[in-house]
């Protein structure tokens, strides 16, 4: 598996070298959101909660938040608390010029 893995990795990298950066950096954005999404319905399920037992949210609100392209840090709060979850959010330098490597916790609830 790990060996499939490698080799679908490389591909990836072959094709994106070829890519304008640009069209790389949208496509990673558009893949990242599509994980969010798909990590939000896992966590649901894996509390075993259906859309239709979170009482904060219609059973429709759910299902269009799951699937939204942008949310408000506090729908995502209310969310995640309303299936039994927490939140922590950290920043952290991006630069590397930036000497500090240090994570900062900026909201924890």
């Amino acid at each position: 598996m790990k060996a499939k893995i490698n080799k679908n990795h490389d591909i990836i990298n072959e094709i994106s070298s070829m890519l304008p950066k640009a069209r790389v950096a949208k496509s990673h954005k558009e893949a990242e959101q599509e994980i969010f999404h798909i990590r939000l319905k896992e966590l649901r399920k894996k509390m075993n909660i259906k859309q239709e037992d979170i009482e904060s949210f219609s059973q429709s609100s759910i299902s269009k938040l799951e699937s939204r392209k942008d949310m408000k840090i506090s729908t995502l709060l209310e969310y995640l608390e309303s299936i039994g979850l927490g939140i922590e959010i950290k920043v952290y330098p991006k630069k590397k010029q930036i000497h500090s490597t240090e994570e900062i916790i900026l909201l924890k609830k």
